[in-house]
């Protein structure tokens, strides 16, 4: 039922999608994603909860290794190893042959971009966020804290639209970019980045 109402939430929202069409997708009775989540908004959380803590414990490790590394070698942790360990899991993820890993990226591109569904972005990523804004505070000292912030907004509205795979990059390029290439978007998306937040200015020092 969660691979079906994955599947069916990615390509047309939570709006375009009844209880009914995941049953009939997943083989099930009508009667069971209720009784198993309650009701659509159950299942829809169940749906985005499921992945969202298997991103955030790779990326945890990801930023420990990193940290790790910067700590044994004795110098400061760099921007660009911060952004790789932020982004890395959600490459392995799209870049995978998993059409489930696939699904769940294009929906929370959705989730990130409506102010209807914040609030499930503030619950299951923000704290574990706050551990990579306090990271490249130490990699870019002086960064005031507005300033950092508005960069991590700009970081993630890229990478949302990156993990929506829409193809507009492959039709815009003339086919030179192609937006399913997960290796190369994110490859460009850490360059690109890295130079903005090494870029802001350190007024706060």
């Amino acid at each position: 039922m969660l691979d079906s109402a994955e599947a069916l939430f990615s390509e047309r929202g939570f709006y375009g999608v009844t209880v009914r069409q995941v049953a009939d997708m997943a083989g099930v009775d009508v009667a069971l994603p209720n009784y198993y989540f309650d009701s659509k908004r159950g299942l829809f959380d169940a749906v985005f909860l499921r992945r969202a803590e298997v991103l955030n414990q790779e990326r945890s490790n990801e930023l420990d290794a990193a940290l790790t590394a910067a700590q044994t070698e004795n110098r400061t942790i760099r921007v660009e190893e911060i952004l790789n360990a932020f982004v890395r899991p959600v490459k392995t993820a799209q870049s995978s042959q998993d059409p489930g890993w696939r699904n769940y990226c294009r929906l929370v591109a959705e989730v990130n971009s409506s102010a209807v569904w914040a609030g499930m972005m503030t619950s299951h990523f923000d704290t574990l966020i706050a551990r990579f804004i306090e990271a490249l505070h130490v990699a870019v000292p002086g960064v005031a804290a507005k300033d950092m912030y508005w960069a991590y907004h700009m970081l993630t509205g890229a990478l949302t639209l990156t993990m929506a795979d829409t193809g507009r990059i492959d039709r815009l390029s003339g086919g030179l970019c192609q937006s399913g290439d997960a290796v190369d978007a994110y490859r460009h998306l850490v360059t690109v980045f890295t130079g903005a937040f090494l870029a802001l200015p350190r007024s706060a020092e």
